[in-house]
């Protein structure tokens, strides 16, 4: 018998040994260490927060019966804190039904005792102090990204509202042809007067702050003048104010079907329209990579053959044509039954702290605009419970904190996010 052989089974390979589990990036530790750095977003963020916070410490302050009740603070500590608290919501809920939604009126019209449009005024009157304020913060912004600072915006304000006021009375046309006439003449009008800076920087070297803000004076003495001609002053009133526009270059409301005293218009549409072109101008085309390239290193950009003379004057330009299409939404909107030396107010100088909050961005310039729109309806609106100086006191402080990265990093002890602060310069200082 032959011995028969048993093949073995061959030995199983050894089991490859455990990988270590790959580290995974843990979602909460590196939003916490977001919260906790000094990037734009967050010291957008924190800067609003410290603004409403000393907003509310000076609410405090100011108010007599709330400050006397920290006379006594040690005995009855209770209240010090309760009338403080009180104020404070008070106040601040005052601005929101101001600028938002008034929850008396939303009452009443879940009670049918109102209609909806009623509910909303506050939201139409802060688009209405919006809209100019996108424009001209778009008129600071662009130059921004050009390293130009434009200060000048409230004088091309100014010859914008003027350029659409003469056509808007002087010709009689169809709507569908006056109308952008009209608003072309404000924009053409504001653009060549933001032109003259940057011509005198590109051929003298004058730095744009100081002559932008000398022309902002003789805008306004000018817009004097003018309304006392004969061409401009109303035939049937005294007082310093214009003629009225015709019927064909007014803006028309968007939600006069709803209740005929919301006041928001095309403008807004107009202005959200120029928001969108000025990003496109800046991020796809030659003219904005231009303008790119100058404000990141005019030295560089002229070695590499860019002609930086004619990009601050165009620059500039276009900066004064958004001013003026602000000025036209003025003369051709709230103010379409003519205008008078108060009618442009402080938007100019308000576009310049719109376009800090934006950070120079149009989306961010749009939200800005809004915000600070809100802040004037609402004070506006809550008169005189709320200091109407409330809404320029929290503008201030926005950027105060904006304009100095630093200091909100030293207050709440911030890390330097990688690459340093992030902050808005203007070269040639």
């Amino acid at each position: 018998m032959s011995d028969s052989t048993t093949a073995e089974a061959p030995a199983e390979p050894p089991a490859p040994a455990a990988e270590p589990a790959e580290d995974k990036p843990n979602f909460m530790r590196l939003f916490g260490r977001y919260l906790t750095e000094a990037n734009s977003v967050m010291v957008t963020i924190y800067s609003l927060l410290l603004a409403f916070l000393i907003g509310a410490i000076l609410l405090i302050v100011s108010d007599e019966y709330t400050r006397s009740t920290f006379s006594y603070l040690f005995a009855r500590p209770q209240d010090a804190w309760y009338a403080s608290r009180d104020l404070i919501v008070e106040s601040y809920t005052a601005l929101f039904e101001g600028a938002i939604l008034n929850f008396n009126t939303l009452e009443s019209y879940q009670a049918g005792q109102a209609e909806f449009g009623n509910l909303l005024r506050p939201l139409s009157e802060t688009l209405t102090y919006a809209t100019p304020l996108i424009f001209t913060g778009l008129a600071v912004g662009l130059a921004f990204r050009a390293g130009l600072f434009n200060i000048g915006a409230q004088g091309q304000l100014i010859f914008g509202m003027m350029g659409a006021l003469i056509v808007g009375f002087s010709l009689d046309l169809p709507i569908w042809l006056h109308l952008p006439l009209a608003v072309i003449a404000g924009g053409i009008a504001g653009g060549l007067f933001g032109a003259i800076p940057g011509v005198l920087k590109a051929s003298t070297g004058a730095h744009e702050v100081i002559s932008s803000i000398m022309l902002n004076n003789i805008a306004a003495l000018f817009l004097v003048w003018a309304l006392g001609t004969t061409f401009l002053h109303s035939t049937v009133k005294s007082d310093l104010v214009s003629k009225p526009v015709d019927d064909t270059a007014i803006l028309p409301t968007l939600l006069s079907s709803l209740n005929p005293s919301l006041r928001v218009n095309l403008a807004l549409v107009i202005g959200i329209a120029a928001a969108v072109f000025t990003w496109w101008l800046l991020s796809k085309s030659t003219f904005g990579f231009r303008i790119r390239a100058v404000g990141f290193n005019e030295h560089a950009a002229a070695t590499a053959g860019m002609r930086i003379g004619s990009t601050y004057t165009t620059t500039m330009a276009a900066a004064g044509a958004l001013a003026g299409l602000g000025g036209a939404a003025l003369a051709l909107g709230v103010s379409s039954g003519g205008i008078t030396t108060n009618t442009a107010l402080d938007y100019g100088f308000s576009g310049i702290t719109v376009a800090l909050l934006g950070r120079a961005n149009p989306g961010g310039i749009v939200a800005s605009a809004l915000l600070f729109g809100a802040l004037k309806a609402g004070a506006l609106s809550a008169q005189p419970d709320v200091p109407v100086d409330i809404s320029t006191l929290l503008q201030a402080t926005i950027v105060l904190f904006i304009a100095a990265p630093a200091l909100v990093k030293a207050i709440l002890h911030l890390r330097t996010p990688r690459g340093g602060l992030v902050t808005l310069e203007a070269k040639g200082w």
